[in-house]
């Protein structure tokens, strides 16, 4: 039973009432890795608006969660922290937030720790208790707990803390609705300042804002509590651990260890991770070809459907050819996509991604990237974006700049559409090769950013990188509710892109690929010049040179005829080029570029896919456009080059100078031009 005194001093989380209006506003805080996000899943149903914090690019969490009698409250998950001294961006928002120094003010606070790690998440509690807002302690994973042979008193813990104490599961659902009910206990109840201690030791219990004034003295003033919130922090929550675990305190994975051990082995470790991703890889070539072939023959379809529908004319070429073509060929991707965040997700919320960050920080070390560099550079595969915002977390300028510089050659997930279509093109019939190939391109990239980072640390930006300190957490059975919503996410990002800037780049291509129109007289001009007839030359071939012509003589053609020379040595032809140009405003928008420029012309074979049109295009003397040469060179380039025109605002600003983006683009455009050129001319001589 938690303990309570009168007070004529109103409560700090009344003044939330003055700020606001509406559900009451409950923040949930704890440390990385106890599981906050799975419980706000959950108490939320999955139904979350994702926003800034006022004045950061740090994102925050915020949903409604039912209660008993038509009762709702406003829950915010905050970014995960150690203690109420930040030593990060995110811990200061968090902190602020708890304080009531945000735009929203809490009136109470939900404590996250971990039943299987009771001692170190407990650390944060006392710490949150001093603040004097309603509190409650939510121990999340009881049912690993258990598996471990961990039996929690949680009356005691409780008694001891002085708030209520709730055991749960977030991945099973188990304790989920007492903790609703306590929920609405908690914030039903009179606003009185929270008590922490033991009302049975010798010393009495504290009203919370005196807690930061005894606090800050060695000793308590009576010294001889078994459990003394006022000793050391670490201290206290170590012997409040020992007195609420009634078994299993001492007990200790050893099992665990040992697989620790190979996991993150020097060369073992390496291993394993190199296996794992090229599983995950091949896992998501063969689960995605069955729903990416429905899509790609059904957009074919649709523009089939669409062509017999509309009236032949340049509305109909648009909605056919700039819009259907240009935005479908992005869209068939989105199985992949799906299909490789879920992977991500599995391998991250199973606890293995972070022994893989231990294995490779011993690699970055030796290239000069600091430990804290691999989180940002993990996200990196998702979006370089929020990667390099994440940054932050290192305090070294020269670190923080060298990771900058390199996250960018890490595959996003706007690569994906490219690998992956260039991959089906060299190895159509065979996925475990395309699988190979794919994780080459990461591998690739990886190799790339390390050696950049090196030379940067010899160079421009010396000096020793930090050391890593990481919390590694337990194994765990993996939520597939999670990562089903974190693919989700991912899928409906990429879909929004499609429908926006995909969609206005494509009509764009359309238009600039169309006008202005090649005359019937300058046609028969040119037909002329090259001393052939229309009567010469079969019905089908005068299409074919008829729509080769419109496009040469259209905006995008002229262009395309500009730049062809300077990427002819990479083996590129016009229409490649072109994209290769579009896509440096987004590296995806090469796929519907492509799309429209090989989709136009002569009607196509019904159930005609991008694949094929691509694999079919050939030089005017015959020769294949897309060799196998050539897909390996385009694939190299968009590996290596700077194509996003976000990512180098974000460089900018994070930076605080042009130089430092204009670097990041010249030094990755000339890279991936060399690295291209390479690959092009070695392929050529091997085949």
């Amino acid at each position: 039973m938690s303990t309570s005194v009168e007070s004529t001093e109103p409560h700090a989380g009344n003044t939330s009432t003055e700020k606001k209006s509406g559900s009451p506003v409950v923040a949930m805080l704890g440390n990385p890795n106890v599981g906050k996000t799975s419980m706000f899943n959950r108490l939320t149903n999955l139904l979350a608006k994702t926003s800034n914090f006022p004045g950061t690019t740090i994102d925050r969490r915020i949903g409604r969660v039912e209660l008993d009698a038509g009762k709702s409250i406003t829950l915010v998950d905050l970014p995960g922290m150690y203690s109420f001294e930040p030593s990060s961006p995110e811990e200061q928002v968090a902190h602020d937030f708890v304080l009531g120094q945000s735009d929203m003010v809490p009136d109470a606070v939900l404590i996250v720790v971990d039943a299987t790690n009771l001692q170190r998440t407990l650390f944060i509690v006392r710490h949150a208790l001093q603040q004097g807002r309603p509190t409650m302690v939510v121990v999340n994973m009881i049912e690993a707990a258990r598996r471990r042979g961990i039996e929690i008193d949680l009356n005691t813990l409780g008694r001891k803390l002085g708030c209520p104490v709730v055991g749960v599961s977030a991945r099973t659902g188990e304790g989920f609705d007492r903790l609703k009910s306590q929920l609405d206990i908690l914030l039903s109840g009179p606003a009185l300042p929270m008590l922490i201690g033991d009302a049975s030791a010798e010393c009495p219990p504290q009203p919370a804002e005196n807690v930061l004034t005894v606090v800050s003295t060695e000793e308590s003033s009576c010294g001889s509590c078994r459990v003394c919130p006022f000793a050391d922090g670490h201290q206290w929550a170590s012997a409040l651990a020992r007195e609420s675990i009634v078994d299993g305190s001492v007990v200790s994975d050893e099992t665990a260890d040992r697989v620790d051990r190979f996991l993150t082995h020097r060369w073992f470790g390496m291993a394993v991770f190199a296996v794992v991703m090229v599983i995950a890889f091949s896992l998501v070539f063969w689960i995605a070809q069955v729903p990416m072939q429905w899509l790609d023959d059904g957009f074919a379809a649709l523009g089939a459907a669409v062509s017999d529908w509309l009236p032949e004319g340049d509305f109909q070429s648009l909605v056919v050819d700039g819009i259907i073509g240009g935005v479908g060929g992005v869209v068939v991707f989105l199985p992949q996509i799906l299909i490789l965040f879920f992977m991500l997700a599995i391998l991250e919320d199973s606890g293995y991604l972070a022994r893989a960050v231990v294995v490779v920080d011993r690699w970055m070390r030796r290239v000069g990237l600091p430990g804290q560099a691999f989180v940002p550079l993990l996200a990196a595969h998702a979006c370089a974006i929020p990667a390099i915002m994440a940054t932050k977390v290192i305090e070294n300028r020269r670190d923080r700049l060298a990771a900058i510089m390199v996250i960018p050659l890490m595959t996003c997930s706007a690569r994906l559409p490219v690998y992956t279509m260039l991959a089906a093109m060299l190895f159509p019939d065979n996925p475990l090769l395309a699988a190979g190939l794919f994780a080459g391109a990461y591998v690739l990239g990886m190799v790339a950013a390390f050696i950049v980072a090196l030379i940067l640390k010899l160079t421009l930006l010396p000096g020793q990188p930090s050391p890593l300190i990481l919390d590694l957490p337990h194994y765990r059975t993996p939520s597939i509710r999670n990562a089903l919503r974190y693919s989700y996410e991912r899928g409906w990002m990429f879909l929004r892109d499609a429908g926006t800037v995909i969609l206005l780049i494509s009509i764009g291509i359309w238009v600039l690929s169309t006008y202005p129109k090649l005359s019937d007289e300058r046609f028969e001009a040119e037909l002329a010049a090259k001393h052939v007839a229309a009567d010469q030359i079969s019905e089908s071939e005068l299409e074919n040179v008829r729509a080769a012509a419109d496009q040469e003589y259209a905006i995008i053609g002229q262009m395309g005829q500009i730049v062809a020379p300077v990427f002819e040595p990479l083996g590129f032809d016009w229409k490649i080029s072109v994209g290769v140009m579009t896509s440096f405003a987004a590296r995806e928008v090469v796929v519907s570029t492509l799309s429209i420029l090989y989709g136009l012309g002569p009607e196509p074979e019904e159930g005609s896919t991008l694949q094929h049109r691509l694999t079919a295009a050939t030089y005017p003397d015959g020769r294949r456009v897309f060799t196998p040469a050539t897909c390996v060179s385009l694939l190299v380039f968009f590996v290596l080059a700077m194509q996003c025109l976000p990512t180098q605002a974000v460089t900018k600003k994070e930076t605080g100078s042009w130089k430092w983006a204009a670097f990041q683009f010249g030094y990755m455009t000339l890279l991936a031009y060399a690295a291209a050129f390479i690959a092009y001319q070695t392929v050529s001589m091997l085949s």
